[in-house]
Formats: C-alpha cells, sequence, structure tokens
C-alpha cells in the first residue's frame, strides 16, 4: 500500500469518502489524488513527485498556484489583522474594479461559494420580478442550492423532458418552481416564454457550458434569449462562476458582447481563496438589503484574506498583454492535443474556450455540432478515465471532470512538456492502458 492509499484508508474513517468535497475522488484512480504542496503551473504528490497541473483547483487557480501578487495581498491581510464582519476600503477598490470591467455590474455583493451566490441571485430575481418559476437548462451547473439541483448530469432515461433531482434530500415541492430546457434550443425557450413569461422571474445558464464539456452557445442563441427576457420582462442571469475571466477582464458576457441583468462571479476571481460574486443592473440589485427587501447578509462575506487576494489577481489580469499571452498559449496547446490524436489515429478532440476546455473521446468528438448536455452523453467516459489515469504515469494531472485548463503560470516549457505526456498516455491507452476499475459511467 502506497502513501497515497494509506492516508485514504485512514480519512475514510473520519470523512465521508476521505474526502472533503465528493468531486475530488477521481474517478481514474479510484481514490482522491493527494498533493503535498502546489507551485505556478505544478503540483507535487505524498512523496514530491512532479506533475504539470491542469486541474487548477477546478479553475479557481488561473494565475497559478500561489502567485507573488496574491501571496503579497494575503500576507497584507494578515498583517491587517486577518478581521472579517467589518467593512473596509479593499471591499470598494474591488468592487470599483470589477464594475469598471464586467459589462453587467453597477452594484455587487461579495459572498463565499458559487452555491450560495446563485441562491442569493434566484432570490433576488424572485424578489425584484414577484414572480416563481426560473428557466434553467439541463447540463448548466449552478452549484448545489436546492433552487437550482436539477437535471445537471442525469442518466439516460432520465433525461430531458424529465426534470431530476441533481441531490437527494431536496423538498419535492421546490422542483414546482424551476422549469428545465434543452441547451441552444431556439423553439423550446420562444415557446416558453410565450407562454409563460408573465410567470417566469428569470433565466439562469451557463453563457459557455464548460461544466457538460465545453458546449458554445449556438451563434443568436444568447440574442434571442436576452430579446425574449427583456420583453417578459424577465431576469437573464449569467452564471460565470467557472467562465469568469476565462477569456477577459469582461468575461463571457464581454467576449460575447451580450449583457445580462445579473451574473454570478466565482473561482478564478479569488486567485485560490474562497470568494463569490453576484451583481448585476443597479434596478434590482437594489432590492438587495438594506435597501431593499431580498435579504443576503453573512460573516465571512468579503473576508479580508479572500478579497485583498481578489484585488491582487485584478492587478495581474489587467496586465497589458496578460490576456495575449494566456490566450495564445492556450490556442497552441489545444492545436498541440488535437495534431496529436489526429497524427495517432485516435477518435477524440479538444474543445476549448478561453482557459478552459474539455477532452471529447469516441464518436460524439466527430460530431460537426454539439449544442447541449445530451449530445455529449455519448463521450466514452471509460477512456477517458484511463486517459486521465495515464497521464498521471507521464507527469501531467488531469482531474476525472469534464473540464480542464491553463493558467498564466504554464510557460511554453510546461506546453511542450504537457503534450508530450499527453501522447504517450495516449499510446498508453491505445495499447490497453494501466489498470483500472474500468468504469464506463461519467464522472459526476
Amino acid at each position: 500500500m502506497n502513501s497515497n492509499q494509506q492516508l485514504w484508508s485512514t480519512a475514510s474513517q473520519l470523512l465521508p469518502g476521505g474526502v472533503c468535497s465528493s468531486a475530488r475522488i477521481n474517478s481514474g484512480l479510484g481514490h482522491p489524488f493527494y498533493i503535498s504542496r502546489a507551485a505556478g503551473s505544478k503540483v507535487y504528490d505524498l512523496e514530491g513527485r512532479e506533475y504539470i497541473d491542469l486541474c487548477l483547483s477546478f479553475g479557481a487557480s488561473l494565475l497559478g498556484h500561489a502567485h507573488p501578487q496574491v501571496v503579497e495581498g494575503i500576507e497584507q491581510a494578515v498583517e491587517m489583522g486577518i478581521m472579517c464582519a467589518y467593512e473596509n476600503e479593499w471591499h470598494t477598490r474591488l468592487a470599483e474594479k470589477i464594475a469598471e470591467t464586467v459589462p453587467c455590474i453597477d452594484m455587487l455583493r461579495f459572498s463565499m461559494s458559487g452555491t450560495e451566490t446563485t441562491g442569493y441571485a434566484i432570490k433576488l430575481a424572485r424578489e425584484y420580478t414577484g414572480r416563481t418559476f426560473v428557466v434553467k437548462f439541463e447540463g448548466h451547473f449552478h452549484g448545489f442550492n436546492d433552487y437550482l439541483a436539477y437535471n445537471y448530469w442525469p442518466a439516460r432515461g432520465d433525461t430531458w423532458p424529465q426534470v431530476t433531482p441533481a441531490v437527494q434530500g431536496m423538498p419535492d415541492y421546490l422542483q414546482d418552481g424551476v422549469i428545465v430546457l434543452p441547451f441552444n434550443d431556439f423553439e423550446r425557450i420562444e415557446e416558453t416564454l410565450s407562454e409563460r413569461g408573465h410567470e417566469i422571474a428569470a433565466v439562469i445558464l451557463e453563457p459557455v457550458n464548460y461544466n457538460s464539456g465545453t458546449i458554445l452557445p449556438q451563434p443568436g442563441y444568447l440574442e434571442l434569449l436576452r430579446r425574449l427576457t427583456t420583453e417578459q420582462g424577465a431576469l437573464l442571469i449569467f452564471d460565470e462562476i467557472l467562465s469568469g475571466y476565462r477569456t477577459g477582464p469582461g468575461c463571457i458576457q464581454g467576449s460575447y458582447d451580450i449583457t445580462p441583468d445579473l451574473c454570478t462571479l466565482g473561482k478564478a476571481i479569488g486567485g485560490g481563496t474562497p470568494l463569490s460574486v453576484f451583481g448585476g443592473k443597479r434596478k434590482a440589485m437594489e432590492h438587495v438589503s438594506p435597501l431593499g427587501k431580498a435579504q443576503h447578509s453573512g460573516t465571512f462575506n468579503g473576508g479580508l484574506v479572500a478579497i485583498m487576494a481578489a484585488n491582487a489577481f485584478y492587478d495581474v489580469i489587467l496586465e497589458e498583454g496578460y490576456y495575449d499571452a494566456l490566450l495564445g498559449r492556450c490556442g497552441r496547446f489545444y492545436e498541440g492535443v488535437n495534431e496529436i490524436m489526429v497524427r495517432l489515429g485516435f477518435v477524440g478532440r479538444v474543445q476549448g474556450k478561453g482557459a478552459r476546455f474539455s477532452f471529447l473521446f469516441g464518436p460524439v468528438a466527430e460530431k460537426t455540432s454539439i449544442k447541449n448536455y445530451q449530445d455529449l452523453m455519448d463521450n466514452e467516459w471509460g477512456l477517458l478515465n484511463r486517459f486521465y489515469a495515464a497521464c498521471l504515469n507521464h507527469g501531467v494531472y488531469v482531474h476525472t471532470m469534464l473540464h480542464h485548463g491553463l493558467s498564466s503560470a504554464h510557460t511554453d516549457g510546461d506546453i511542450a512538456r504537457t503534450l508530450e505526456g499527453i501522447e504517450a498516455a495516449l499510446r498508453e491507452v491505445m495499447a490497453g492502458g494501466p489498470a483500472t476499475d474500468g468504469s464506463a459511467a461519467a464522472p459526476f
């Protein structure tokens, strides 16, 4: 039994599944992959072996691990007393930076996790409109709050038009407040808003559906959502917890030039610390307490450590040339992986947008158009799990999720090493692959 397995055995006696978050089980290994430390683009296992990291804290480490300016910001917060539950000037400084760069934001509030932030956004939309129903899309993940946890990644037979809870323990009546639709289906959303628009408080979506395989909006779809919600008096909410800052400081809404009424931000903005944001147009945000009746409060909202880290994050991403370098490197990486697959005769491809991407294996990779979650259900999960495990053998850490990423800490040398590791892993898989549990289930 190696040290990873020994630690997992001990942890399993104390933590359900041996983890602090169920998503940290690596399906390719059958257990978590334990990290002893992280720096820049690298993580290190319990024996000190180095791996190029393509997980990046599930997207929270866009600058890489322990970026010097983020560390300096955290150290400043420590010197100031790690105060929480107090207002200070740094909240306002960060709010100014966000409002200057994210198109929809006139006003905002700080929270911690994406789950609570999307929940607050929904409650605000309902209070603002006086309506009950929320439209969401199958395969779009909005955290595990009870308002939205439906049809995240349902099994075949449980997909739309069925409304399927993504977790157990939610009261059945909550299902009566959500309408689930397939993404990129022009006819369905027009029909729903036409018939029930007067009942709908909000339409919420990942403008790029990274959580189900980096599914892009079809041309004209976001424009249609903007027009229909405006006509019906419903709020359009972009959940950019994951998509935020992958393509630029204006986030996906800036890239597509579609301005929602509200948005949520998280993961990357905290530089690796727990911070999330909900914000939007002044007319809606003035309904948040104490100005309005939509309650939002919490001892750790906008804790100083996260706020100082986020201020540093913003200082870095607003440096001249930051995104040119990051996105250029991402493009070369995606081209490199696809070239390897073609050269090896491997049926697969990388689907990326900005600094986040997904692997598609098998016939699904040959589809010319992927519109929604159901189009991706045939991804060859068992083969992907074998590939992820093989990557570890060649110095690349890829967690078994549907999205992976690059950071600005990844150098050209890192990209070259990663491509070498991926090619070696693909050759290993094509030759039979390492021993795994053989699971063909999707890694959700």
